[in-house]
């Protein structure tokens, strides 16, 4: 096991949009290689595009957190196994994760997400005007994607959004690796009392919201549902700001890029999807627990042993997509993992790109002038994390 890489290697980005370039290495010789977790655990990362799926739909993979080695320390701590946590069902295999799910698929299908639309590019159109009235530059995170994405999630789960900075800022300190673990936590306790109150107030007083149908279910306990709106508003808020946030930077400095999508609108679905396999902001975290000795890609993945799946490095595989660190608005990006693969696919994906849609068409109409405020590599970066992001994005127009 000599061979065996760290796993701090894999998530040493350096660069503004590209993965680590251990991965190309890995991708040529081992797409399923050793890596030393953490907390000592040699287990394996997997950075081909092929093994990613396969281990992503393979039952015989877990995604418990009672089993499972964490491929990242938080705050530089070891993660360690701890119990499954009701309604938390992203770290739950079936039939608990399928209980769960089933519950929430309708909310979250391509009708519904369409169904609110409308509602999205209102909201885009009013936070444009917030960067008017603010004057050029603005700070496209502060005042575009960041309240677009919690406004649009927080109106389907049913959070009064003019109350957002009791949860709102818990997301982004839990997802930033550089927070103060204190102040993290005195938000997360802040969030999840306000979640109470307002599921306490929804069974009292039913509404059109996810909350106030999820509250209905019988079997359902308040543990369980403040757990599940919890990681609704964690697992949908940043990563969409992000992509949003993250995408833009990306067009503006690939200025040609920029100008096809400018010239043919129609493109704007396709750029999207391009957008989300190229930057692949969910970077970390996805992770899976072998059940059983498993054959996987000429060697033997061994029970117990964890597998992490670098969705970024998947993405990015030639074998899958041509030029693949290219960004190229033309290009066929059918099947990338941007969301994931299998059971655990990102639930909010269909909402993700209602929202994506209404930012991009929204800055795209409204300011055909735009550009960088700052100089390109003086844009501040959030490299580490579950989720990349740029901190703040200065544009002018």
């Amino acid at each position: 096991m000599g061979n065996a890489i760290s796993f701090e290697e894999p998530w040493a980005r350096t660069h503004q949009f590209d993965p680590p370039a251990i991965f190309d290495a890995l991708r040529k010789e081992q797409p399923l290689a050793r890596m030393v977790y953490p907390d000592g655990h040699i287990g394996w990362i997997a950075s081909g595009y092929e093994v990613a799926r396969k281990v992503l739909s393979d039952p015989r993979f877990s995604h418990s957190t009672e089993i499972g080695h964490f491929p990242v320390t938080h705050h530089g701590q070891v993660m360690p196994n701890h119990p499954r946590i009701p309604g938390m069902f992203i770290h739950m295999d079936p039939p608990d994760h399928t209980r769960y799910r089933r519950l929430l698929t309708g909310e979250f299908t391509a009708r519904r997400a369409d169904r609110l639309a409308a509602r999205a590019r209102a909201v885009a159109a009013e936070q444009i005007a917030v960067m008017r009235d603010h004057g050029s530059p603005a700070d496209l995170v502060a005042d575009f994607a960041k309240p677009l994405s919690l406004r649009v999630l927080s109106e389907l789960v049913g959070l009064p959004y003019s109350e957002a900075a009791r949860y709102g800022h818990a997301p982004t300190l839990l997802h930033d690796p550089d927070t103060d673990p204190q102040e993290a936590v005195a938000a997360m306790g802040e969030a999840t009392a306000f979640f109470t109150e307002i599921i306490e107030l929804r069974r009292k007083a039913p509404q059109d919201d996810l909350i106030s149908r999820l509250a209905a279910q019988d079997d359902l306990s308040d543990e369980e549902l403040r757990n599940i709106v919890t990681l609704l508003l964690f697992a949908g808020y940043e990563t969409t700001e992000s992509a949003l946030a993250v995408g833009v930077f990306a067009l503006l400095h690939h200025s040609d890029q920029l100008a096809a999508l400018r010239a043919d609108p129609a493109r704007l679905d396709a750029a999207i999807e391009e957008l989300l396999r190229y930057l692949t902001v969910n970077q970390y975290d996805t992770y899976r627990t072998a059940l059983e000795d498993i054959e996987l890609n000429g060697e033997t993945v061994r029970k117990g042993e964890s597998v992490t799946v670098s969705l970024p490095a998947a993405n990015r595989d030639p074998a899958k997509f041509a030029c693949p660190a290219t960004l190229d608005i033309g290009r066929e990006t059918s099947g990338h993992v941007a969301f994931g693969f299998g059971i655990h696919q990102c639930l909010g994906q269909n909402l993700a790109r209602v929202e994506l849609r209404a930012g991009f068409a929204a800055l795209l109409s409204a300011f055909p002038g735009l550009g960088l405020a700052v100089d390109f590599d003086d844009v501040p970066l959030r490299l580490k994390g579950s989720v990349f992001a740029v901190k703040s994005l200065p544009v002018s127009w």
